[in-house]
């Protein structure tokens, strides 16, 4: 008997699953760079730069991966995403020079975790959902902040006690059980089990994957891309995003809260909590994407963000002041990114929405990386993050009035080559 539950909805939990594994790898610096300076002796700046490298080829991946997906299959490339970083994570337990750091954590694991990012959710979404393809792209994305997050108490825990070694046992031996998982349950494609998208109606035409180098095939959408006042503006607000998020507070929160007297596993939580409020945020976030102009989304998220951020230097002489922001940028984490696919596809088609998107995620992490890095030296320098803080919430506040620009003048979609 067939059974009512569409496979999608199988193909969706799997993902999820495997991004949150992956969320949990991007976690693992805000709990070691303390452990690493007082060890190993290392500096911030010493540590940011492979943190920096990590997140910078985590988004450069992204639109080579959604090619990839198009051409060898998205099950065989989690397969290999998480045989790579499970070796990599475990070697990095012995590492003993800053070089070693920046080979295995910048090199390695930032390209693995670049093959299971966001563009992996994007993809999904797009070819398995054709109806609620906004809320499920909200869920999966919330996955890889609120899995970053939630696992933070878990590895500050572990690297406060038996070590941040132990820490990074537990995710590599996260990553391996992925293995089995994908291999079992993940699917290409709707067609390959006999299935329409759900929600699709028997008219409905299902693009088949493209064929060729999945190399050329994201150069070759990335040139058409650029032409389009659209993909500056959609590549400048998220590489805000990433500048905003992962790079400042996923990478500094934890060791700012410890300058101020606060206990790592306090400030672990702290972004546990975050993530918590992200899984409600980001959800929401997908489902508002469906029902309202994506433009005053990502004003609204960019606006709130920015005051929060100009905020936080004044919540971290306060625990209530740091609660109130533990909540409101939690809410607000990564909520831009189910309106900013929404306009992707609305600009270029939903063949080359992955793709784009995959560019623009490439962008985000260019700031990420940029912020990790930037914030890591004015704590060297400054010995406080209030700089840091500052500029970050003021980028915020230039990015929610671009948004509103996204889509003003309209071009045609983009057509496939």
């Amino acid at each position: 008997m067939r059974s009512r539950l569409h496979y999608a909805w199988v193909v969706a939990a799997t993902t999820f699953v495997v991004l949150l594994v992956g969320a949990a790898v991007r976690a693992t610096p805000g709990v070691l760079m303390v452990p690493l300076e007082h060890e190993l002796g290392w500096s911030s700046a010493t540590i940011s730069i492979a943190v920096s490298i990590n997140l910078l080829l985590y988004g450069l991946a992204g639109p080579f991966c959604a090619a990839i997906a198009e051409r060898v299959g998205v099950r065989r490339m989690i397969v290999v995403a998480m045989l790579l970083l499970a070796g990599a994570i475990a070697l990095a337990t012995r590492i003993r020079s800053p070089w070693q750091l920046v080979v295995l954590w910048g090199f390695i694991v930032g390209t693995g975790t670049g093959m299971i990012a966001n563009v992996l959710g994007a993809v999904v979404a797009t070819r398995w959902f054709a109806a609620r393809r906004g809320l499920v792209l909200g869920v999966l994305t919330a996955a890889t902040a609120t899995g970053q997050l939630l696992f933070l108490p878990i590895l500050a825990r572990l690297a406060e006690g038996p070590g941040w070694r132990a820490a990074l046992w537990l995710v590599a031996g996260a990553a391996l059980l992925m293995v089995p998982v994908a291999w079992l349950f993940m699917r290409e494609t709707p067609a390959s089990v006999g299935l329409r998208p759900y929600g699709a109606s028997p008219t409905d035409v299902v693009a088949a994957p493209r064929r060729g180098n999945p190399a050329v095939l994201a150069i070759q959408t990335l040139r058409r891309s650029l032409r389009h006042r659209d993909f500056w503006l959609l590549a400048g607000t998220f590489f805000v995003c990433g500048a905003s998020t992962n790079g400042l507070i996923g990478t500094h929160f934890i060791p700012a809260c410890v300058d101020h007297g606060i206990p790592e596993v306090t400030a672990a939580g702290m972004l546990a909590t975050m993530g918590i409020f992200d899984l409600f945020g980001t959800t929401g976030s997908g489902w508002l994407s469906d029902r309202v102009d994506s433009r005053w989304l990502l004003f609204t998220y960019y606006g709130l963000r920015g005051l929060s951020l100009l905020f936080l230097p004044h919540a971290l002489l306060e625990q209530s002041g740091l609660s109130i922001f533990t909540v409101f940028y939690g809410l607000d984490w990564i909520a831009t990114v189910p309106p900013t696919v929404r306009l992707a596809t609305e600009a270029f088609g939903a063949a080359d929405a992955p793709i784009v998107y995959g560019w623009v995620m490439a962008s985000h992490q260019v700031g990420a990386g940029a912020a990790a890095l930037g914030a890591g030296i004015l704590r060297t320098e400054f010995g406080a993050y209030n700089y840091a803080f500052f500029s970050s919430g003021m980028l915020c506040l230039v990015a929610a009035f671009l948004a509103l620009a996204i889509g003003r003048r309209r071009v045609p979609a983009v057509s496939v080559a």
